[in-house]
């Protein structure tokens, strides 16, 4: 009995291990198939890729054979039959167009002028060479345009003229560094005319404008200061009076409502010349239509960023029309800081950068620099009337700049001066505008050869021949002190500056001595008794540029 048991159990048990087999055969099967329908379908995934990837490169390759065959043939037929489209950012002609007739003066041009022009790391063109004769602009501005040009009486290009025509007049984006006064102005505003005749069309069409509401321009410059944005409409109002165009200022500190009336004068006003609050304000309450602006140009970029304007300058950015539907913008700059360049890349189309000089800050070495170290303010007092004497300056007309640091101090020297019996004007904040710029105006003319002002007109402005520049008092940062000094020995010529340097100032003998080796000056044996260590430098906008970890005094720790 116990035996046919046995029988009966071991056959079971075999009949079950016979099942489990079964089982596990049929479930390794299923995973195999799915297995093999997953290999399959990733290698069909693959597949599909490459072969979107090489459809890709197809109709890169074949739009680029398109654009180069379009660039190369230039022809009269060849053009008359392709004509770009007038809004595109890079419709421009072919290098060869502006290929100057003496390439290797143009090169030596600059090499003498130590410029560098570099083309966008993403492009594989040759950034032109320069416009070295205004003889080569025949054929390639409209003739109103170069008759303009040829009123003013000019002989050759200044450097940066030179290099920046060709870029900006192919309707590409530009950043130029180059010291103020090296004739920026007609470096953006020739380009800007020949912009609103060809793509504008404003003397076919008598200057009519289209839109609705408030005034809508075509051409948008912004500036840092109420000054500057002035003497560029100034100079641009000398381009373009002689072709009817219209041209505005606008500023703060004076009434809006008068501004927007001139906003919609007659002829209308295709170019706004502005400060980035005044600009912004009129643009936000609908006096300024901005979303016509195909051309703007950023100037003293540097400063604007320096006087926490970036959201401002993004704002009015935004208003224009984009750079994909074709904004054509030029950047100018006295430096070249990573600020400058981060504002550069987040809003230009692969702009072209044209470098006069160094794009470091550096002095102007036509500028002879005196540094005297002075015991105290009475000290200052006296010598600055020792130096005017000793120039003649109650009799000669040589244009002498002094610069305070403080409104209060301006007045204080301005009049103290006006004693003495010179004739001298201020121009400082607690001016109104009106009074600025009659300040300003009778300097120019030699009214009055002395001109006592503060920070507010170191930059931008172009006041020739401007002899003396004297430091009353040193400025808050040596960049500063470098623009104040290069007031002086503009448009190629000489200069000099005296600065009166105190106890006070010790905190700036370092960078300052920098500034004077590198311009190869003298350094005066005082100024190196003072400390010259460089402090690191702190952005009004960005805070510090470092992290600085002063070690404090050790501790004694006792543990209980």
């Amino acid at each position: 009995m116990s035996n046919s048991v046995d029988k009966v159990s071991k056959k079971d048990k075999k009949d079950k291990k016979e099942k489990k087999d079964k089982k596990r055969s049929a479930a390794e099967s299923v995973d195999a198939d799915a297995s093999t329908s997953i290999v399959s379908k990733d290698v069909d995934e693959k597949e599909a890729k490459r072969r979107r990837k090489e459809e890709k490169k197809a109709k890169k390759a074949a739009a680029k054979a398109a654009s180069t065959s379009t660039s190369v043939d230039t022809t009269p037929a060849a053009t008359a039959s392709s004509t770009p489209a007038p809004t595109t950012a890079n419709s421009s002609s072919a290098n060869a167009d502006f290929t100057p007739t003496n390439p290797a003066a143009a090169r030596a041009f600059l090499e003498a002028n130590n410029i560098t022009i570099e083309a966008p790391e993403e492009s594989n063109e040759r950034p032109p060479l320069p416009m070295i004769d205004f003889r080569e602009l025949d054929g390639k501005i409209d003739a109103a345009v170069k008759k303009t040009l040829d009123a003013q009486g000019f002989t050759t290009p200044t450097p940066i003229q030179a290099c920046c025509w060709p870029v900006l007049l192919q309707k590409k984006d530009v950043v130029g560094i180059a010291e103020t006064g090296s004739g920026k102005t007609f470096a953006f505003g020739l380009p800007a005319l020949q912009h609103l005749v060809t793509v504008h069309k404003v003397l076919e069409s008598g200057g009519k404008k289209k839109g609705k509401g408030g005034a809508q321009v075509n051409v948008l410059v912004v500036a840092p200061t109420r000054e500057l944005a002035i003497q560029t409409e100034e100079n641009m109002a000398r381009l373009g009076k002689s072709m009817g165009i219209g041209m505005i200022c606008l500023y703060g500190g004076v009434p809006k409502h008068e501004q927007v009336r001139m906003l919609n004068q007659s002829p209308p006003v295709r170019i706004v010349v502005g400060t980035p609050g005044r600009v912004l304000d009129m643009a936000r309450d609908g006096s300024l239509d901005l979303g016509n602006v195909t051309y703007l140009v950023l100037d003293e970029a540097d400063r604007m960023l320096d006087n926490g304007f970036e959201p401002d300058i993004r704002a009015i950015i935004g208003m224009c029309q984009s750079r994909e539907q074709g904004r054509h913008t030029s950047m100018f700059s006295a430096t070249w800081p990573p600020a400058v360049r981060g504002l550069a890349e987040s809003f230009m189309n692969g702009p072209v950068r044209v470098t006069v000089g160094s794009d470091e800050l550096s002095a102007n070495r036509r500028v002879e620099q005196t540094v005297e170290v002075l015991a105290d303010g009475y000290a200052k007092e006296r010598r600055l009337n020792e130096f005017l004497r000793s120039v003649n300056a109650q009799r000669s007309k040589d244009k002498i700049l002094i610069f305070a640091l403080y409104k209060k101090e301006a007045q204080r020297v301005e009049q103290t001066l006006r004693r003495a019996g010179y004739k001298v004007s201020g121009i400082h904040g607690d001016l109104g505008q009106t009074e600025r710029i009659a300040s300003l105006e009778r300097f120019k003319s030699a009214e009055t050869p002395l001109l006592v002002a503060t920070d507010v007109a170191a930059r931008g402005l172009d006041i020739p021949n401007v002899e003396h520049v004297i430091n009353y008092t040193f400025p808050l940062t040596i960049e500063d002190y470098v623009h104040r000094i290069g007031r002086t020995g503009r448009g190629g010529k000489t200069g000099k500056s005296l600065t009166f340097f105190t106890e006070m100032d010790k905190s700036h003998a370092g960078e300052l001595i920098r500034v004077l080796k590198d311009a190869d000056q003298d350094v005066p044996d005082e100024l190196t008794k003072f400390p010259t260590t460089i402090k690191k430098k702190t952005h009004s906008s960005y805070g510090d540029h470092f992290k600085e970890l002063v070690p404090g005094k050790a501790k004694k720790i006792t543990f209980d």
